[in-house]
C-alpha cells in the first residue's frame, strides 16, 4: 500500500494513520497512488466561498449567490444545502426551504480574479490544463514528476494547500487515469476532498450510482433507460457494446463506455469556447421599452467583460428574452467583423429589442450573448463610422478604472438609472 500526507505532501509506502513526517491524519492510501496523472479540480462552492473569504462574518451562515427573488441560485455554501438547496434552484424555492439565507449578488469581476490567480497555479504544474469553467478544470501531469521532483498525487496536495493560502477558498480534486474518471472522484470527496480511482477498479466503484451521475444522461434519457430497465451504472454494465449501441446509437456507445470507466478524451488546452453571454431576471415583469433597453445596456456591459477576460471576440450577437409566460425568443445579427466591446453589442441588440417591445409584451428575462468567436484583435476602424476607434479606447480607458477603483468608478447614465431604480 502506498500513502500520501495531504497536509505535508510526504509519500511513502507501508500502512499509517497518521503522517510520520508531521504527525496529520489527513493521509490518503491507495497502491497506484504514484502512477495516476489525471486530475479534475473543482473549487468548492466557488461563488459563496469568495463571498465568505471576503467576509468573514458570513463564515457560519447560509449564503445564496444569485439573482433577486425570481432569479435562481447560482452557488450556495455547504451550510445551505443542508437544508436542501441547490444550485440552479429557483431563489424563491431556495428561500422557502432556507429562510435565514443570506442572498448576495454575484461580483463575476471578483470571481473572474480569482479564477485567474487559480489558473496561473494550475499552469505553473503543467502546460496540459483545459479549464472547462471559471472554478473547474482538468489537468495532465504525464511527465510532471521529473520535472518538479514529486509525484503527480503531490504536486496536488501542495497545489490544494498553496490556493487555500493564497486564494483563501477550498478546492477538491480527482485524480485518475482520465478526464471521466478524475471528475467522478472528485465529486466523491467534496469539500476539501482528494480522492483516487484507478481505472481497473473504476467498473466497482461505479457499478451501484444512479446512471445519471454520467455527465450527458438528463432527466428524460434518464426516464428512458429507466423504462428500459437501467437504472443504476451497473445495469448498463451487464449489456454488451454492440446491444448498447443497437438500442441507443452513439448515445448508448457512450453510457457504456463511461458505465466501465472508458474515456478517450485528452486533457486539451485549446478546448475552443463556444460562446460568451450574460443574462438577468428581473423581479417584477417588465414592458416599457426604455426600462427594457436600460436592462439591455447592464447585460451589454456583462457580456463585453467576460469577453475581454477571456481574449475573444464575436461575429454573431445574439439577443435572449424570456415572456412572463417563460416563453424564450432569440434574436441574431452577423457582424462584418468580430467585437467585444458593450458599445456595439448594445448598438446591434437596441434594434432587436425595439421590434419585440412594439407590442408591450411584459418579459421577464434578457440577455446578450456573441459567438462564432475568435481571439480579440485590434478594434476595427470604420470608414463610415470613423468615431467608433474613439468609443472603443474610452470604454477601455473605463474598464480599466473600474478595474483600478471599482465598477463604481465609472458609470453610464443608463447605469445611474438602473441603481436609482434599484434603490426604490
Amino acid at each position: 500500500m502506498v500513502f500520501m500526507c495531504r497536509d505535508c505532501s510526504h509519500l511513502d509506502e507501508g500502512h499509517a494513520d497518521t503522517c510520520p513526517h508531521c504527525g496529520s491524519g489527513r493521509l490518503i492510501l491507495h497502491p497506484r497512488l504514484p502512477d495516476l496523472t489525471v486530475a479534475h479540480i473543482d473549487c468548492d462552492a466557488f461563488y459563496a466561498a469568495i463571498e465568505k473569504r471576503d467576509n468573514p462574518e458570513l463564515r457560519d451562515k447560509p449564503v445564496l449567490v444569485g439573482g433577486g427573488k425570481r432569479g435562481v441560485v447560482s452557488t450556495c455554501c455547504y451550510i445551505a444545502r443542508l437544508d436542501g438547496v441547490r444550485s440552479a434552484m429557483p431563489m424563491f424555492k431556495a428561500l422557502k426551504a432556507c429562510p435565514n439565507a443570506i442572498v448576495i449578488k454575484p461580483d463575476f469581476r471578483k470571481y473572474s480574479q480569482a479564477s485567474r490567480e487559480i489558473r496561473a497555479k494550475l499552469e505553473d504544474l503543467t502546460p496540459l490544463v483545459q479549464m472547462v469553467s471559471i472554478d473547474e478544470g482538468y489537468l495532465d501531469l504525464s511527465g510532471t514528476a521529473r520535472l518538479h521532483g514529486k509525484s503527480p498525487a503531490a504536486l496536488l496536495a501542495t497545489l490544494a494547500r498553496d490556493i487555500e493560502r493564497d486564494v483563501g477558498i477550498t478546492i477538491s480534486i480527482g485524480l485518475s487515469g482520465n478526464r471521466f474518471l478524475s471528475k467522478m472522484a472528485s465529486e466523491m470527496d467534496k469539500p476539501r476532498g482528494f480522492a483516487v480511482i484507478d481505472p481497473q477498479e473504476a467498473p466497482a466503484i461505479l457499478a451501484p450510482m444512479p446512471i445519471n451521475a454520467i455527465h450527458g444522461v438528463g432527466p428524460a434519457f434518464a426516464s428512458k433507460l429507466a423504462r428500459d430497465g437501467l437504472r443504476l451504472i451497473g445495469d448498463v454494465q451487464k449489456n454488451d457494446r454492440k446491444s448498447m449501441m443497437v438500442r441507443y446509437g452513439e448515445s448508448g456507445l457512450h453510457l457504456w463506455d463511461r458505465a466501465h470507466g472508458l474515456d478517450r478524451r485528452r486533457v486539451s488546452p485549446d478546448r475552443e469556447r463556444k460562446s460568451v453571454s450574460a443574462e438577468r431576471t428581473f423581479n417584477e415583469d417588465i414592458s416599457d421599452a426604455e426600462t427594457l433597453e436600460d436592462r439591455l445596456w447592464s447585460v451589454c456591459e456583462e457580456t463585453a467583460s467576460r469577453a475581454k477576460q477571456h481574449g475573444v471576440a464575436g461575429y454573431v450577437v445574439t439577443l435572449k428574452l424570456k415572456t412572463k409566460s417563460f416563453k424564450s425568443l432569440t434574436r441574431s445579427v452577423t457582424l462584418n467583423d468580430p467585437t467585444q466591446l458593450a458599445r456595439t453589442l448594445f448598438n446591434t441588440a437596441r434594434p432587436l429589442l425595439t421590434r419585440e417591445t412594439q407590442s408591450r409584451t411584459a418579459y421577464r428575462l434578457i440577455g446578450i450573448g456573441i459567438s462564432d468567436l475568435h481571439p480579440a484583435g485590434a478594434d476595427h476602424i470604420d470608414l463610415i463610422d470613423p468615431g467608433v476607434a474613439k468609443r472603443a479606447a474610452a470604454e477601455r480607458a473605463v474598464d480599466k478604472a473600474r478595474g483600478k477603483f471599482g465598477d463604481a468608478a465609472v458609470q453610464t447614465g443608463r447605469a445611474m438609472r438602473l441603481e436609482r431604480a434599484r434603490k426604490k
